[in-house]
């Protein structure tokens, strides 16, 4: 596993976005985990999230992009992060979000940042992704703007989970738009580092925990 893996995982746990107990999803699925990612709340939270965006990025993601597309409302505070993160590294990239109501003064619409153009390569920035349902209904708007291409969809997260059918919900996102997804880290990738190693000098995933993660898997994981 890449070192930015392993240090996103703890920095999740030590963020308290990956929390481990008694949960009921927006699904209904009651489950022993949660990643809340909108437990980051400090400067420096933020600065590291886009860190580990723009590393999952250039070791996992297309090589061409233009512009970095964040769907309201946790979508717009990682475009930016991220976008700020590759300009620091070199790379200077557009980024973009969008409103939940079109603004009615001004210029109006309903997107803000760059302006999209024809032929340029989107790319989706997320936070952890069930259904797809941002993506589905941002596209539309993205092409009503600019015939734009979509580059792919990075999330911090593949819970690895079935999303409409038997398979996960990042598998249908790519087929269905055609374009590559993927995450920072899986939940494969959470379970292995964190049953073997400690956080902050205690063992976040025992054995019985384990067990629990394992059991809620057999019944929703994805084929």
């Amino acid at each position: 596993m890449q070192g930015y893996k392993r240090e996103f995982i703890e920095f999740m746990v030590e963020s308290e976005v990956l929390i481990f107990g008694d949960f009921t999803t927006k699904s209904g699925r009651e489950t022993p985990y949660f990643i809340n990612t909108g437990r980051y709340g400090t400067g420096a939270e933020i600065d590291r999230l886009g860190a580990f965006y723009a590393d999952a990025i250039t070791a996992q993601g297309p090589a061409e992009y233009d512009l970095l597309f964040g769907p309201a409302y946790k979508g717009i505070p990682l475009a930016v992060t991220t976008a700020a993160t590759l300009a620091r590294r070199g790379r200077n990239v557009g980024f973009c979000f969008n409103r939940k109501e079109a603004k009615d003064h001004g210029e109006g619409g309903v997107l803000v940042g760059h302006r999209p153009r024809a032929g340029e390569r989107v790319l989706f920035i997320e936070d952890v992704t069930t259904a797809g349902t941002s993506i589905r209904e941002t596209v539309p708007v993205l092409r009503a703007a600019a015939e734009v291409e979509l580059a792919g969809l990075v999330v911090s997260v593949d819970r690895q989970e079935r999303g409409r059918g038997e398979r996960a919900a990042l598998a249908e996102i790519a087929e269905e738009f055609a374009m590559p997804t993927f995450a920072i880290v899986t939940l494969d990738e959470i379970v292995d580092h964190l049953s073997r190693h400690d956080v902050g000098g205690r063992r976040v995933l025992d054995a019985a925990l384990l067990e629990r993660i394992n059991a809620y898997r057999a019944l929703y994981g994805a084929s």
